[in-house]
């Protein structure tokens, strides 16, 4: 991040939590805390950053707190998959290349899309199965939405330029659901990542046609099968 991309940085979060800490605004530390690290996160994920792992563990772990107090135990648990899936993330961008060097970004080949698609498929059937048999307010939905963010959080660990896609679909979703659920700066700090997502697309892509020629991604879910290393 540049100077004044770090200094709107701090004024916004010393805003946030002066606000919160002062009962200002109408949301908690802890919320004010995971929208300071979410919108950093994704910003520096932006800019292939990767400095964005340990600020994003950092944030589910604020949210684990947060959907745990708000009693929203499905996104509670998806928070903890997102730290494991953090730590993966942090090591692959890192080593994830070839001969242990970084990612550069790449596209999703068609057999691995497949896969991810199937998955996709098969694992949303399920949850929304087990969710009705729960009695959840919106089965399909959450179901939906919680398959496709451990997809699109699996395939930016990958660095694949599609994640964009599926993160985008899937903020527009979020949105209207924690604005209904009361969460109202998280339901804005999704609109946030709505518009990031679709700076980083743009980026992506450049730096897609900027990079060597490279490969689409196998369907191998091994750590640098046909990821291209960047020095």
């Amino acid at each position: 991040m540049k100077p004044i991309e770090w200094a709107i940085a701090v004024i916004a979060s010393v805003i946030l939590v002066a606000g919160a800490l002062l009962n200002i605004f109408p949301y908690s530390l802890t919320e004010a805390l995971g929208f300071i690290t979410g919108a950093i996160c994704v910003w520096l994920t932006v800019k292939q950053n990767i400095w964005n792992w340990p600020i994003g563990i950092a944030n589910n772990l604020f949210y684990i707190v947060l959907f745990f107090e708000a009693r929203l135990f499905a996104d509670m648990s998806l928070q903890v998959v997102y730290v494991v899936l953090g730590g993966l993330g942090w090591y692959w961008w890192l080593h994830g290349g070839e001969n242990r060097t970084r990612l550069l970004v790449a596209k999703t080949g068609l057999p691995h899309a497949g896969v991810l698609a199937a998955i996709t498929i098969v694992a949303t059937t399920g949850l929304t199965i087990f969710l009705q048999s729960v009695n959840d307010s919106a089965p399909f939905l959450d179901a939906l939405t919680t398959v496709l963010s451990l997809v699109a959080q699996y395939m930016l660990t990958r660095k694949l330029l599609e994640n964009w896609y599926v993160w985008i679909s899937v903020d527009v979703v979020y949105i209207g659901l924690y604005i209904s659920r009361g969460l109202f700066l998280t339901g804005f700090l999704y609109a946030i990542f709505l518009t990031m997502c679709i700076v980083g697309l743009n980026q992506w892509r450049k730096a897609l046609r900027e990079e060597p020629a490279t490969q689409p991604i196998s369907a191998s879910l091994k750590p640098g099968a046909g990821v291209v290393a960047n020095d």
